[in-house]
This record gives C-alpha cells, sequence and structure tokens, in this order.
C-alpha cells in the first residue's frame, strides 16, 4: 500500500493521557509523563480541551508555553492540524495565538483559522469581567476576547528550554537542527534505528522523501 502522508493526530489526547503528554512537554502538572510525545498533538489536543471543556487551567499553561517554546515549535506541522479541527472555539483561539506571536512568521498562516465576530474566552460573564480588570492584553485586537487575569500567565508553569532539551529528545533535535520534521526523524532513529522511511514518515507526520534521505544520512553516520 502506498504511503498517504497524515496531517491530523489519529484521535484526540484526552484526559489523563493528555495530561500526562503536556507535564512529558514540559508543562508543569502534578502527573506523571509521557516519554517524548509528539509536541504538536499535544498542543492541539490541549487547545481542544481548553476552549471546549472550558479548563481554564489547561489554557493558561498552553499559553505560557507557547510564549516560552514557539521557537521550536514545528510551525508546518501545527498549521496543518489545526487547519483540520472542527471547533470554531479551538480555531479562533490558534487564530489568537497566531496574532499575538505575529513576530514568528512561520505562525502567520493560524490567523487564517478565524473569520467574523470575536469569541469569548468565557462562555458567560464575559461583560462583567471585562468592566471590572479589562482584557488581556496578549490578545487585544484578536479573535479572543479574553478579560484580564483570566488566564494567568507564571513562568513556573513551564519548563524552560534548556530543561526540555534535556528531558524530549526531539526537541533537543529541533533546538539542534531547526525545529522541522527532519528533526524529528533523527530523534525517532535513535530511539528506534530499524525504522523503514515509511515507518519513520508515519510516526512523524513528515514526507516519504524526507524520511527516506534522513534514513540514507542515517545509515551513512553509522557506517
Amino acid at each position: 500500500m502506498a504511503y498517504k502522508r497524515a496531517v491530523a493526530p489519529p484521535d484526540l489526547l484526552r484526559g489523563h493521557a493528555l495530561t500526562a503528554a503536556m507535564v512529558g512537554i514540559g508543562m508543569n502538572f502534578a502527573a506523571e509523563p509521557t516519554m517524548e510525545p509528539n509536541i504538536e498533538d499535544t498542543l492541539v489536543s490541549a487547545s481542544v480541551e481548553g476552549m471546549e471543556g472550558d479548563d481554564l487551567r489547561v489554557l493558561a499553561v498552553l499559553v505560557t508555553w507557547l510564549d516560552v517554546h514557539h521557537p521550536w515549535i514545528n510551525a508546518d506541522r501545527l498549521v496543518r492540524a489545526t487547519h483540520t479541527l472542527q471547533s470554531h472555539r479551538a480555531r479562533a483561539f490558534w487564530a489568537a495565538i497566531g496574532a499575538w506571536l505575529e513576530k514568528d512568521r512561520r505562525l502567520a498562516r493560524l490567523t487564517r483559522l478565524h473569520r467574523g465576530k470575536r469569541i469569548c474566552l468565557l462562555r458567560t460573564g464575559t461583560a462583567f469581567q471585562l468592566g471590572r480588570r479589562g482584557e488581556d492584553s496578549r490578545f487585544e485586537g484578536t479573535p479572543l476576547l479574553a478579560p484580564a487575569g483570566v488566564l494567568r500567565d507564571r513562568t513556573a508553569d513551564a519548563l524552560t528550554p534548556e530543561e526540555l532539551a534535556r528531558r524530549h529528545l526531539g526537541y533537543h533535535y529541533r533546538v539542534f537542527i531547526g525545529p522541522t520534521y527532519r528533526a524529528d526523524m533523527w530523534a525517532v532513529l535513535e530511539r528506534d534505528p530499524t525504522l523503514t522511511p515509511t515507518e519513520l514518515a508515519r510516526r512523524t507526520y513528515g514526507s516519504f522523501a524526507t524520511a527516506w534521505q534522513v534514513k540514507q544520512d542515517w545509515q551513512l553516520l553509522a557506517a
């Protein structure tokens, strides 16, 4: 059967699996981490849990993590995955992230995820909270209408890049090579060098051509 490149995760993470994955990519929750989970799968799943499940704590930590670690996100993968989301609230969240982090031009395509009326972060009480505290400065003028103080911003909620690079091999290679599919493939091959190019591409959501070349490079250095 010919290789067909995947875009979205097969299933969104939920419950304990999501919490463990978030800890695994450096978000500080009281749970045992999943070992080196896929970064973009975790981010997309957390956004749906936060926006559809109204989990403000998850959203707060997610936004803090994005502020710290966005330079090492695989932007192409994140954009592809978020464009498959059915949740209009989650799509508005990512459009707002693209506008907030506008200096990272790789994330500019996220702003296309939502058009039209702004989405309230809170399903009720937004006007009251805005009257008391005003708007969260990070999201002013974006598709997400968020009152100040609702999403706390504590640096302690996320590991530093140095800490995460020591714990997550895929992140380590993204720092070393750049936030690309190639970096993820090198990390996966280090764990399992027996993988075929097709298996390697599937695990990392990359193209077969990139996986084939990485496998050739890996075998050359191994020799």
